[in-house]
């Protein structure tokens, strides 16, 4: 069985998805980009962007009563590698202890614009 899951402490879909789907004990998390929610301003400093969007995934783990512990998984998507120092430093700041495994890559574009998207999946079990 799955369930949508959505919140309006994160920045609403933008296209035909969820924010994210409970199936389980899992959830998975759309990709999240540097979207402030309340405002709809787009940050655009590298670390910045970085912490709204964990901002943005944890209030959408909040939902279901979670925290970013629960994260098992994150893919990051950069538009530029010369990001990933300055956003390894911000990334490491909530996951500090069992961080969770991570995919990064390089993308040409980012919708909206913007230089990092991050989709992650959690475990509620």
């Amino acid at each position: 069985m799955k369930k949508v899951i959505s919140t309006d402490k994160a920045p609403k879909a933008i296209g035909p998805y969820s924010q994210a789907i409970l199936a389980g004990d899992f959830v998975f998390i759309s990709g999240q980009i540097p979207v402030d929610p309340e405002s709809g301003e787009v940050k655009i400093d590298i670390k910045e962007a970085t912490k709204q969007v964990i901002k943005n995934i944890g209030a959408i783990l909040e939902e279901l009563g979670l925290t970013l512990d629960s994260i098992v998984k994150t893919t990051v998507f950069l538009t530029s590698m010369e990001d990933f120092k300055e956003f390894n430093e911000a990334y490491e700041a909530f996951f500090k202890k069992d961080p969770p495994a991570r995919s990064t890559v390089a993308v040409k574009e980012l919708p909206r614009g913007v230089r990092l998207e991050i989709e992650a999946i959690a475990f509620r079990g």
